[in-house]
């Protein structure tokens, strides 16, 4: 069944349901051709590794304590407090209590890809 993204106008949850912390249930509530907003949903113990997304994006903490390495430093997020990132920065995110956080990713018109990307290894083989 393919995912049914909100339509212009509809109200959105954005509260984590009871399991959603033991299931990782994020979510892409809205895509389109230049933006996609997601409901992530960040257990303690599962950090996400460092990667980039193709434009730029912001992540603001709804729930819980984030941490998001980004150019060489840690910055804690509190809920209600967010952060921006330039297109193709590298990042990791992680949750040191259980999180949810709602990410917006600026997407280019005709890449509509979003979602994270791992930094080619450019190192000599």
């Amino acid at each position: 069944m393919a995912l049914q993204h909100a339509r212009s106008g509809e109200r959105i949850e954005l509260r984590r349901g009871e399991d959603d912390i033991a299931n990782f249930t994020s979510i892409a509530l809205i895509k389109t051709d230049h933006m996609e907003l997601i409901r992530l949903v960040l257990p303690k113990e599962k950090p996400m590794p460092e990667h980039y997304v193709e434009g730029e994006m912001t992540l603001l903490c709804l729930e819980g304590e984030i941490a998001f390495d980004a150019h060489g430093k840690t910055t804690v997020l509190q809920p209600n407090e967010m952060v921006y990132l330039a297109a193709g920065e590298p990042h990791a995110i992680r949750a040191n209590q259980d999180a949810v956080a709602l990410m917006t990713i600026l997407l280019h018109p005709g890449d509509n890809s979003g979602g994270p990307t791992h930094k080619p290894n450019t190192s000599a083989a």
